[in-house]
C-alpha cells in the first residue's frame, strides 16, 4: 500500500496545525492563546498520535475538554465580503459555484470503485481497508483546486476560510471524533453487560412488545447521550438484542440491527450532543443553537413509535 489512512491523517493534522498558527498571529482575537493551543492539541492528536504514549494523548484530550470546558476557545475577527460583494461573486460564477462541491461525491465514489485496480510497483495504490476515506480526502484536494480556479484565489485564501469555519464551530468541531470513541469505552467498561444484567433483572421480557419497545427506545435515548448510534449500538445490542430478541425470540439479526440503527437515528434527531448534525449547521446558519433539534423532534417521535410497531411485526410469533 501505498496512500494509507496516516496520510490523511497527516493532511487533517496540518490543516489543524495551520489553523493554530493563523490563530496565534491573530493580535485581534480575543483568545488567541487558549485557542491556538486547543487547535495545536488537536493537531497533534493527528500529527504525531502514533508515536505518542496512550498516556501523554490521554493527557492532551483531558486539556482539550478543560480548555474548551473553561471557555478557552473563541472566535477571531475575520475580513467577511459585504452583501454588495458577494452578490457580485455569486453573478458572475453563476451554477459554476456547485462545480467544487459535486466534485467531492463524484470523485469520492469514482475512486472508491476504481482504486483497487491502481497497482503501482506491484502494490496497490490504496489501502483496501480504507479507500473510501482516502477517496473524500483525495477529492476534497481536488475540489479546493476547482474552487481557487473559479474564484481566482489562492489556497491561502482557502485556509483563511477553513480558519473561518472553524472558529464559527469551535470546540463542537471534535465532538464526532470523541464520541466516536466513547462507544468503544462503554463496550471495554462492560456497560452492555450491566444493561443485559438490568434488563434480565427489572425489566418483564416475557412480553415482546416490552422486549422490542426497551431496545427501540434504549438505542434512541443511548445515543441522545452519547450523540453517536454507532457508540450506542453495540451497548444496546449487547446487551437487549443478542440476549433477548435474538437468544429468547429468535429475531431476525439483520432486521433488529437495521431497525435498530434506524432508532438511534432517531435519537440524533433529538440531542445536541451529536454536534455536526445539530449543532454545526445552525452555528453556520447562525440561528438559536437549538433550533434545529426542536424542528426534527416531532419527526423523530413519529419515526421511533414507528420502528416500535414495525420491529413487533416484524419478529416472529
Amino acid at each position: 500500500m501505498i496512500l494509507t489512512l496516516s496520510h490523511l491523517f497527516y493532511l487533517v493534522g496540518a490543516i489543524l496545525a495551520i489553523t493554530a498558527a493563523m490563530t496565534l498571529a491573530d493580535r485581534d482575537h480575543p483568545k488567541r492563546f487558549s485557542s491556538a493551543l486547543f487547535w495545536a492539541l488537536y493537531a497533534l492528536a493527528f500529527l504525531v498520535g502514533d508515536f505518542l504514549p496512550p498516556a501523554v494523548v490521554g493527557a492532551g484530550v483531558v486539556a482539550l475538554a478543560l480548555i474548551a470546558g473553561f471557555g478557552g476557545v473563541g472566535a477571531g475577527r475575520h475580513d467577511i465580503p459585504s452583501v454588495a460583494e458577494a452578490v457580485a461573486s455569486a453573478k458572475r460564477l453563476g451554477n459554476k459555484l456547485f462545480v467544487p462541491a459535486l466534485a467531492i461525491p463524484l470523485l469520492t465514489m469514482v475512486i472508491t470503485l476504481s482504486g483497487h485496480y491502481v497497482i503501482i510497483g506491484g502494490r496497490p495504490l490504496f489501502d483496501p481497508k480504507n479507500t473510501t476515506l482516502l477517496a473524500l480526502g483525495i477529492a476534497c484536494i481536488v475540489a479546493l483546486g476547482l474552487a481557487c480556479w473559479l474564484t481566482r484565489e489562492t489556497p491561502v485564501q482557502g485556509m483563511r476560510e477553513s480558519r473561518r469555519l472553524t472558529d464559527a464551530l469551535g470546540w463542537a468541531l471534535v465532538l464526532p471524533q470523541m464520541l466516536g470513541m466513547l462507544g468503544l469505552v462503554f463496550s471495554d467498561a462492560g456497560v452492555g453487560k450491566a444493561v443485559a444484567h438490568l434488563t434480565t433483572s427489572y425489566v418483564n421480557i416475557d412480553l415482546r412488545l416490552v422486549a422490542v419497545a426497551l431496545y427501540v427506545v434504549g438505542m434512541a435515548l443511548f445515543t441522545v447521550i452519547m450523540g453517536n448510534g454507532f457508540a450506542a449500538f453495540p451497548v444496546m445490542t449487547g446487551g437487549v438484542a443478542v440476549p433477548v430478541l435474538i437468544g429468547v425470540y429468535h429475531g431476525n439479526p439483520a432486521v433488529i440491527a437495521a431497525v435498530g440503527m434506524l432508532s438511534g437515528y432517531c435519537g440524533t434527531l433529538m440531542t445536541p450532543m451529536a454536534a455536526n448534525f445539530n449543532i454545526v449547521p445552525a452555528a453556520l446558519l447562525e440561528i438559536d443553537k437549538n433550533a434545529v433539534i426542536r424542528a426534527q423532534i416531532p419527526t423523530a417521535l413519529a419515526l421511533l413509535a414507528a420502528n416500535v410497531v414495525l420491529l413487533y411485526v416484524l419478529m416472529p410469533l
